[in-house]
């Protein structure tokens, strides 16, 4: 599988508060963004694999929101995790 517990950990520990903080935005948004980056992979290679492109579209609006709310509750930890992430807005 691509993303084992360790990968979890890491990303977790590298955008959180620690390894074991799972909830907050920041972390969210990082775990949301690997598996993205991976599912565009796989359909750059599968065209017609209708459910993953379902689900990466769900994960896109999850993120999304993820992000919005954290802009409304603090400016500054979104515009750290948009850089540390490289997305843009």
């Amino acid at each position: 599988m691509y993303l084992t517990s360790e990968k979890k950990v890491e990303i977790f520990s590298g955008y959180g508060k620690g390894s074991t903080d799972t909830g907050s935005p920041e972390a969210q948004i990082a775990l949301f963004t690997t598996r993205i980056l991976h599912l565009t992979e796989h359909l750059k290679v599968n065209k017609k694999d209708h459910s993953t492109q379902l689900s990466l579209l769900k994960m896109v609006g999850k993120r999304r929101r993820l992000l919005d709310y954290l802009k409304e509750k603090d400016i500054e930890r979104y515009r750290e995790i948009l850089k540390a992430l490289n997305l843009r807005r």
